[in-house]
């Protein structure tokens, strides 16, 4: 066949007509040029941006006639034959299908030898993220250090399956997609050159299309050429891309603002009868949406439109649409192109979004009619209650809900601290004692009974205990509250008595409260001994202390 396909054609044979990966060749051409080259690299990133292309280029570069050099000559003989394919020196292996251990046991076994024409022996390998693990494997030593005349170029598309071992190798360059504008100036230039006409919004849609890949671009473009002859037309380019034109786009969305929904369902049947694809048309309708509301924030920005022409129809519905609206609008198409993917009848999802669509502002106005009837009912119940008196004018009389929790906790604290000093009359420093001994034993079998009851009483201590109960402390108020609850107290009085051979019931206090009643119970003591006459013996409060506290705690004067 003496016809090539025009990226074959086109393809880059210098660093400078490479577009969109200026970070790499400029990086590239200086390590050329200071003999700074790695013997390893690895190109990552999506298809069609000019891994292979590159690691072609630095093949001719490195054993260029007039190395080194920032850009190849392209007419020497080495130059030429890496151009045609026909050079024994650099080696293009495309690992998918041959991604086997003995594929690279050949390749580690030839690599020894030295290049017969060029000056460095270029292994190009292709989808590199196919060979097996064994194939990795075998490829890492030769890899790290392989002969002072080899250079590996490893490329893929998804670095992520590679190992990283192999990774850390290599001097990793990451290629971007290529912007829609650089591939429609690379797109004119080739059409002048082959002397084709071509609208150049027709080219934007061809750039679009291609998604970030100058090869897909070319390949398209190859496609329209054939089938529009000579003059490339927007309508060429939709026919062969499956899209639909700006025009159907902005009927589309007129339908939607005037809430047509019988006009909108028409829209479907169109798209579905002319066989395009309803998620591609989504697709379309959503960056279509995407250009009005950039053009509504940020006019002058041109060239970051992707879909849409800056025409009297596009302007108009531009003052038409409020930004809210198109939120939502584009949230809902996106939210059902989503669920497209994964169903066989797109065609409902298609026409049940724009029914919701059509019906968005009726929705929202029913929703701010119901909300607003129900203030209106608030307010007059309001004025109403405060004929009667309930509530008054200035401040609410009736007790907020945070109030009641504070006084009703405050009541239990109270009645609490009642229970503690009646359990004082009756408490001891022996039976203190004998409890705190146990007290470690009680907590393991409380551990493993029931391990979030532990967790609660974990830095509690017992501080009195009388026949029938026993006062724990606590640092914090919560822990202090919720032990006090059943769920955690029946638990630890059963793991008492387990311990202890007796039923005692337990009672909970904050360190800084148990502090208070300890010295009020003291106080209350002393008080009543001193209305008592004098005797010789031992005064009533420092025994009543001794027996609390022990002897060597308090002492009174």
């Amino acid at each position: 066949m003496g016809y090539q396909a025009l990226y074959r054609v086109w393809r880059p044979n210098r660093f400078d007509d490479l577009i969109g990966q200026h970070h790499v060749t400029k990086t590239l051409q200086n390590a050329i040029v200071f003999e700074k080259l790695s013997h390893a690299y690895l190109f990552t990133g999506p298809r069609g941006t000019g891994k292979t292309t590159v690691a072609r280029i630095i093949a001719k570069a490195i054993n260029c006639e007039s190395a080194p050099v920032k850009e190849p000559c392209n007419e020497c003989t080495v130059c030429m034959s890496i151009t045609d394919g026909s050079n024994p020196d650099v080696i293009e292996i495309d690992a998918a299908s041959h991604r086997g251990i003995d594929n690279i046991r050949d390749l580690r076994d030839k690599v020894k030898y030295a290049p017969s024409q060029a000056i460095t022996k270029v292994y190009i390998i292709d989808e590199v993220h196919m060979l097996s693990t064994e194939a990795f494997n075998a490829l890492l030593k030769t890899l790290e250090e392989p002969p002072r005349h080899v250079m590996f170029i490893l490329a893929t598309t998804e670095p992520h399956k590679l190992p990283a071992t192999i990774i850390s190798r290599c001097q990793r360059f990451d290629f971007k997609q290529i912007s829609n504008q650089a591939m429609v100036e690379r797109m004119k230039m080739i059409t002048e050159s082959e002397g084709i006409e071509a609208d150049p919004h027709a080219l934007s849609l061809v750039a679009r299309a291609a998604e970030g890949g100058m090869r897909d671009a070319l390949s398209i473009l190859d496609q329209v050429i054939s089938f529009s002859e000579s003059n490339i037309t927007i309508e060429d380019v939709l026919a062969v891309t499956d899209t639909v034109s700006d025009t159907f786009l902005s009927r589309t969305v007129t339908a939607f603002l005037n809430q047509h929904v019988e006009e909108a369902l028409q829209m479907v049947n169109e798209v579905i009868d002319h066989g395009k694809d309803p998620i591609r048309f989504l697709e379309d309708l959503i960056f279509y949406l995407r250009d009005i509301l950039l053009y509504q924030t940020a006019p002058t920005l041109e060239d970051i439109q992707e879909r849409a022409r800056r025409d009297k129809q596009f302007q108009s519905l531009a003052e038409k649409a409020s930004k809210p609206w198109l939120y939502s609008v584009i949230e809902m198409l996106n939210d059902s192109q989503q669920n497209m993917k994964w169903t066989t009848n797109k065609r409902i999802f298609l026409e049940v979004a724009f029914v919701k669509i059509c019906h968005h502002r009726e929705m929202n106005d029913q929703l701010l009619e119901q909300l607003q009837k129900k203030v209106n009912e608030l307010e007059s119940e309001v004025v109403h209650l405060k004929k009667e008196g309930v509530i008054s004018s200035e401040k609410s009389s009736l007790t907020p809900k945070r109030e009641r929790v504070s006084r009703q906790t405050s009541r239990t604290k109270q009645q609490s601290l009642v229970h503690v000093e009646k359990m004082l009359q009756s408490a001891s420093k022996q039976k203190l004692s004998q409890l705190q001994k146990r007290w470690g034993t009680v907590m393991e079998t409380i551990r493993k009974e029931k391990i979030s009851a532990h967790a609660w009483l974990k830095d509690s201590r017992p501080v009195a205990c009388s026949d029938d109960r026993f006062l724990l402390a606590f640092p914090y108020e919560m822990h202090s509250q919720m032990a006090s609850k059943e769920q955690i107290r029946i638990p630890v009085e059963q793991a008492v008595q387990s311990v202890c051979k007796k039923p005692l019931h337990m009672l909970t206090i904050v360190d800084d409260d148990w502090e208070k009643v300890k010295q009020a119970f003291i106080q209350s003591q002393q008080e009543e001994t001193s209305k008592k006459p004098n005797e010789k013996e031992e005064d009533p409060l420092i025994a009543e202390a001794k027996r609390l506290f022990g002897e060597e705690v308090i002492e009174f004067k």
